[in-house]
């Protein structure tokens, strides 16, 4: 693979400037009023400005993504056509964790039919993680681009490196929430025997 080493460069410490500054709305920052669904997107898209787009060009959050959201039972039903603050909750937390994991798991990340105190804590807890590991991100990135953001002889393959890098935080990320998830409302002793003894040598 053949790449710019100081587009990649430019690019990562534009990321990064963006990052340091990015925050999820607070809880008391959604609207308190009823949305449609236009309103909805217009403001999830500005909300969640750092989701790309898909390989076709179209937006990450979409009025027909949202309604096979609903449809799938990831979030609640709208009344009446309408979003509440409860929705939106949902919806910045499902769109942005759709990015990582997979939707069986964000349904037992984020259960439907939560008071909305529940659904209040849940997503404050959510908005102050994503900050903490928006931070702890920089610094992982900056460690394993720092040949191309500090090298003038960086080449091609030490940004390929980096991309590696990337790819396996990744995936090691989606199999802990996974295996994580998996675990939800077991003790030690509900497993079975053979995870918790040590096989007989033959």
């Amino acid at each position: 693979m053949s790449y710019d080493v100081k587009l990649i460069g430019s690019k990562l410490r534009r990321w990064e400037n963006y990052l340091k500054d990015f925050r999820l709305p607070q809880w008391d920052e959604l609207p308190d009023m009823d949305l449609y669904m236009d309103q909805v997107v217009m403001l999830l898209q500005r909300y969640l400005n750092f989701l790309p787009e898909d390989e076709h060009g179209n937006a990450a959050i979409t009025a027909s993504i949202i309604n096979n959201y609903v449809r799938l039972k990831i979030m609640p039903p709208p009344v009446k056509k309408k979003y509440t603050r409860v929705h939106m909750g949902y919806l910045i937390m499902v769109c942005s964790l759709k990015q990582s994991v997979n939707i069986p798991y964000i349904q037992k990340m984020l259960p439907l039919g939560l008071p909305e105190s529940e659904v209040r804590r849940i997503y404050e807890a959510y908005v102050q993680t994503h900050h903490d590991i928006c931070l702890a991100f920089i610094q992982l990135a900056r460690t394993a681009g720092d040949t191309v953001l500090h090298d003038p002889d960086a080449q091609s393959a030490d940004v390929e490196r980096l991309v590696y890098s990337s790819a396996i935080v990744s995936g090691f990320s989606k199999l802990l929430t996974e295996k994580m998830v998996h675990l939800e409302g077991e003790a030690l002793d509900e497993q079975p025997k053979s995870e918790l003894t040590p096989k007989k040598k033959r």
